[in-house]
């Protein structure tokens, strides 16, 4: 779980203006720039049953380099006991009065109530070859041991693959939704569990939006029918923290949008008035490893901060 849980393209790809829900977008396209982040240092001990992408999952950073930051290889054997140090920043994309934002190449879900962020989720997304869509949402129906009723599109591709084609799958163990629901006005879509936690902060799904089985229950009961949310596809993010420094975090363009990140950084520093204050270097790092983390990359003088939202 991420710890904060406890407390690109055109402009339409950044804008998402719903009642009582707004994103701005700032001339160009560009996306906002962000203010707060989520996440940070903690410890894990690992229980019976754990390995490493599970274990990524569950705190939204990828396995490999869960791996690096442990210093031990990516195939080792770890044991029940064994503490592991995790490093899992994340930027907040925008603040909202109320809503669910999910922004795609970043498989996160922020969740903000009466103008707070309530909760953040490592979610599970479409597959390249079958995209979770972007836009404006509204819960429209919530509802608990959900059958799945296989779309024929899913259907065909059972058939394809040469296995058993189901019409529909009652409640159970063997029920990919899990037993939460949380059906979306884009038909079709919902946020939903599943029985394959470790597909969690992967791209595996059929379109779908995957939280962990603990997770989605607790949005579930949060959440009602009418919230409003917004898919985003950011993957480049930009934000100046209280503190003044300046974060930068990379994901990779997976649903292939031709996104260009060196120049969405430029001309975001550039309109922000960061582009002094921005380590180059530094960037060109960031970038060149897209590990999908907040990483510092300048900072702002103590009297450039002065006035700072």
């Amino acid at each position: 779980m991420i710890p904060a849980r406890r407390i690109a393209g055109a402009g339409r790809l950044f804008a998402c203006i719903l009642a009582g829900l707004s994103l701005p977008a700032l001339a160009g396209g560009l996306p906002p720039l962000a203010h707060s982040v989520t996440g940070g240092y903690t410890e894990y001990t690992i229980q019976s049953g754990d390995f490493l992408i599970a274990i990524g999952a569950r705190f939204g950073v990828a396995a490999t380099l869960l791996a690096l930051q442990n210093a031990i290889p990516y195939d080792a054997i770890i044991y029940p006991g064994q503490r592991l140090y995790i490093h899992n920043p994340h930027i907040v994309p925008a603040a909202l009065d109320d809503g669910i934002l999910i922004n795609l190449p970043q498989r996160m879900l922020f969740h903000f109530s009466q103008g707070k962020l309530r909760a953040v989720y490592p979610v599970g997304l479409g597959k390249p070859s079958w995209p979770t869509p972007q836009g404006e949402f509204r819960i429209v129906s919530r509802v608990k041991n959900k059958p799945w009723l296989v779309p024929k599109s899913i259907q065909e591709e059972m058939r394809r693959e040469g296995k058993v084609v189901l019409e529909e799958v009652p409640p159970g163990p063997d029920n990919p939704l899990g037993a939460h629901w949380l059906g979306l006005s884009i038909w079709g879509y919902g946020i939903h569990g599943t029985i394959a936690p470790a597909s969690i902060y992967q791209f595996r799904s059929h379109g779908c939006i995957r939280l962990h089985p603990d997770d989605v229950a607790e949005l579930f009961d949060q959440v009602k029918v009418g919230t409003q949310g917004c898919l985003v596809y950011q993957p480049v993010l930009l934000a100046v923290v209280e503190d003044g420094r300046i974060l930068l975090e990379v994901h990779r363009d997976i649903y292939n949008k031709g996104i260009d990140p060196a120049q969405i950084v430029r001309d975001m520093a550039e309109a922000n008035g960061l582009y002094h204050a921005v380590d180059w270097i530094a960037v060109d790092a960031v970038i060149a490893a897209q590990d999908g983390l907040a990483r510092e990359v300048g900072r702002l003088a103590p009297y450039e901060l002065k006035g700072n939202p």
